[in-house]
């Protein structure tokens, strides 16, 4: 376990039990969701890299502009 790791655990035991309790669901939740990624990403590599191949294909073509956060 690293140091920073250590040093945030030690604080969350000082929380009330439904603090813990709360913080550990999303740690574990976020976890969860990272493996769910992972899984489909190895389940999909092809599709994937023809996603990103349409998408510098239409980048060279111009068919695309910069994001402006602006007019999200």
């Amino acid at each position: 376990m690293t140091e920073l790791l250590e040093r945030a655990i030690a604080k969350l035991k000082t929380l009330p039990a439904s603090e813990q309790d709360a913080i550990a669901a999303m740690i574990l939740e976020e976890l969860e969701d990272d493996q769910r990624w992972d899984e489909s990403f190895s389940r999909s590599p092809d599709i994937l890299a023809k996603l990103a191949a349409n998408a510098m294909a239409e980048y060279h073509a111009g068919k695309t502009q910069e994001l402006d956060p602006e007019t999200l």
